[in-house]
């Protein structure tokens, strides 16, 4: 597999090497939100309400519908009055129980380790929200409870489903009182990825597509991406997951202030040396730095620091802002342009971006 810039203008390459329509899936994510936030309110999340605020809410997923805590964790903000944890397990932790809220999360509806947690919550008389497929194993638990169940529309990778996994918990925690995010911002968010997806379309060239132009910055580097906040940190955290699914590609991610006490050491590793004179280069270290508005002030100092010594250390650096008021907004805006330059970068390759034959023989390897 050898990097190709040019195949990113290549319009046939794009649609070829592309089977499984991972762009067009990238491109959906507006519907998603607005999709996500209807199926929420017909299933009548709102109901939840009625059984008092809980102690707790665990999410219960894996993969992009464990990304869905994390979510829903960075929405609410530090101003939350009660903890939001995410499990990805086979047990729920030994202190959760019936005044706690668990929200299980399957963009196939019949993950085991999600499953096991659901019946673990319904055994200890926890309140359950299910969201997944329509007549999948996880609906049947949450039924069998008497549960609060949305049945989300989704088609092929889970990953391309983040959103319409990942809004009605959201509903649900503003049904709660959690958090402000109406009708309104929902729609804000979408009209605010569909600018986004006019603008890193295929058709766009890569010196104005900032989806491609982040693609050329990773390609032939190790990133290592840091976020500037809760929300940029999930951001980061998405970016990598989403790296090492569509494009086949290894990077690390970080938040700060917790990846200036250790990662930044790499600047002074080997993957930070280049030699200029060389006819060919390893592969080097490239620092991507999602930035936020709320970031603590102490965070913004070391920010500018590490920059500096990256520059100092001939360490490459791109910068990304997040757009938007409201935290899902601002979220939404990273998240959108990760995916696209994951995909950008796969299509680079000549690498399918919706194949996860590593993934499928995993889990072949361990089925009974």
């Amino acid at each position: 597999m050898t990097w190709e810039p040019e195949r990113l203008d290549d319009q046939g390459h794009l649609t070829e090497a592309d089977p499984g329509g991972m762009l067009p899936a990238v491109a959906a994510s507006a519907a998603h939100i607005r999709t996500g936030h209807r199926v929420a309110i017909e299933a009548g999340v709102e109901r939840l309400a009625g059984h008092g605020r809980p102690r707790a809410i665990v999410v219960a997923g894996m993969g992009a519908a464990g990304l869905a805590g994390d979510i829903l964790a960075a929405v609410v903000g530090n101003g939350a009055p009660l903890p939001i944890v995410t499990a990805r397990s086979y047990q729920l932790p030994g202190w959760v129980g019936a005044t706690d809220l668990v929200i299980a999360v399957s963009g196939s509806g019949d993950t085991e380790e999600t499953l096991a947690l659901a019946t673990q919550a319904v055994r200890r008389g926890c309140s359950l929200l299910g969201v997944g497929p329509a007549g999948s194993p996880l609906e049947a638990v949450a039924l069998q409870a008497s549960a609060v169940y949305v049945p989300v529309p989704v088609t092929g990778q889970s990953r391309s489903n983040l959103w319409l996994l990942s809004v009605p918990p959201i509903v649900a925690a503003a049904a709660l009182g959690l958090v402000q995010a109406d009708a309104d911002l929902f729609e804000r968010v979408a009209r605010s990825l569909e600018d986004i997806a006019h603008r890193c379309r295929p058709s766009s060239e890569s010196f104005i597509n900032p989806g491609k132009s982040l693609a050329l910055d990773l390609a032939e580097t190790v990133p290592m991406v840091w976020g500037s906040s809760q929300v940029a940190g999930v951001a980061a955290y998405r970016m990598v997951c989403q790296l090492a699914a569509s494009a086949k590609y290894p990077a690390v991610h970080g938040e700060l202030p917790e990846a200036g006490h250790h990662q930044v050491a790499a600047f002074d590793g080997p993957l930070a040396e280049r030699d200029i004179f060389a006819d060919t280069s390893g592969r080097t270290l490239r620092l991507v730095v999602l930035r936020d508005v709320e970031e603590h002030p102490q965070v913004t100092r070391l920010r500018e620091a590490a920059l500096r010594l990256a520059g100092e250390r001939d360490v490459p650096v791109t910068e990304l802002a997040a757009e938007g008021v409201h935290p899902l907004e601002r979220l939404a805006s990273l998240i959108a342009l990760g995916d696209y330059a994951s995909t950008y970068l796969a299509l680079g390759y000549d690498v399918d971006p919706a194949a996860v034959s590593a993934i499928t023989e995993v889990k072949a390897r361990i089925t009974p």
